[in-house]
């Protein structure tokens, strides 16, 4: 062959190549499973120096330069590398899964083959309360004796709708309307492609405390089982400045200074007129950005200063 026309190997990850097809499990019955990938830490490097050029020259090694990618959101380097996985995920967790429009997804179609006779089931010990602060969360969970009696209906009512749906394909209806009854709790089965810099993207949304526990399964098993064999100085990247990091505001920023100062008077002031707190009779009180704030500061081991001016 002529230069420049040699055959590029494909780069091979030792790490990856030995869990290729591994089926990883989460919840009762559904797994995660890596199917392909393209690229490593050296392709986010190699792209960056392509497209930096002088402007990286600076940073002497690959983790420094990954790190600078990361901590600058750099992201376009990022997305050099792709990963194609095999998943089985509770209907209703999917609904959430699929907002994620930046992945290339093929869905098991309960239109052409029969649907998956599995559910995702609760146990006693599982049911959670409503959250009171956050409309869309859980905060809590039931007791176990009413939880056992949740448990059972939830074992009637996916027994009753699976004998439905096998008795309509029993009976000829066409796949494509035997299925409208089936509950949420079924699983699903997909390929999802996916650039790294979109996957890290999805990672910390649902890897975050406030999602839904059983989606952060999901994101945890693909972080720590696939993604930091894959690119593990990304990875690390990643925790330090994405996920494990504290994002502070503008105003934020001034609370702490105040508080820094000492002028815990001309800090509450300012939380109030920046709606970080409301008057709540001889006193205040935080909205949600006020509670979220108070998290921050609580990492930071900053005492919240609500009226203590």
């Amino acid at each position: 062959m002529s230069k420049g026309t040699e055959r590029l190997d494909r780069i091979q990850v030792p790490e990856l190549e030995e869990i290729l097809g591994q089926a990883f499990p989460v919840l009762d019955d559904g797994f995660v499973r890596l199917i392909d990938y393209m690229g490593n830490d050296d392709s986010i490097v190699q792209a960056a120096r392509v497209s930096y050029g002088k402007g990286t020259k600076s940073v002497s090694d690959d983790r420094g330069l990954l790190r600078y990618l990361m901590r600058h959101r750099h992201t376009t380097p990022f997305e050099m590398c792709e990963v194609k996985l095999h998943v089985r995920v509770p209907m209703d967790l999917w609904r959430q899964w699929i907002r994620h429009r930046t992945a290339n997804v093929n869905e098991y179609s309960t239109r052409y083959s029969l649907a998956i006779d599995r559910f995702r089931t609760t146990q006693p010990d599982q049911w959670r309360l409503q959250s009171e602060i956050n409309r869309q969360g859980s905060e809590g969970g039931m007791d176990t004796d009413v939880g056992q009696r949740l448990t059972e209906r939830e074992t009637e009512a996916q027994s009753f709708l699976q004998e439905i749906y096998d008795e309509r394909i029993e009976l000829g209806v066409a796949r494509e309307q035997a299925r409208k009854d089936l509950p949420l709790s079924t699983y699903t089965e997909a390929y999802w492609k996916i650039d790294l810099h979109n996957l890290l993207h999805f990672l910390n949304l649902r890897m975050d405390h406030k999602a839904q526990l059983e989606i952060r399964e999901y994101a945890e098993t693909i972080g720590e089982k696939i993604v930091q064999k894959w690119v593990p100085l990304a990875w690390e990247a990643f925790m330090d400045y994405r996920h494990g990091s504290v994002n502070l505001s503008s105003d934020e920023v001034e609370v702490l200074a105040l508080i820094n100062s000492g002028q815990m008077e001309e800090a509450d002031k300012l939380l109030l007129e920046t709606g970080f707190t409301v008057p709540d009779g001889d006193s205040v009180k935080p909205t949600l950005e006020g509670r979220e704030l108070a998290g921050k500061m609580d990492r930071m081991g900053v005492e919240v200063p609500w009226g203590k001016g």
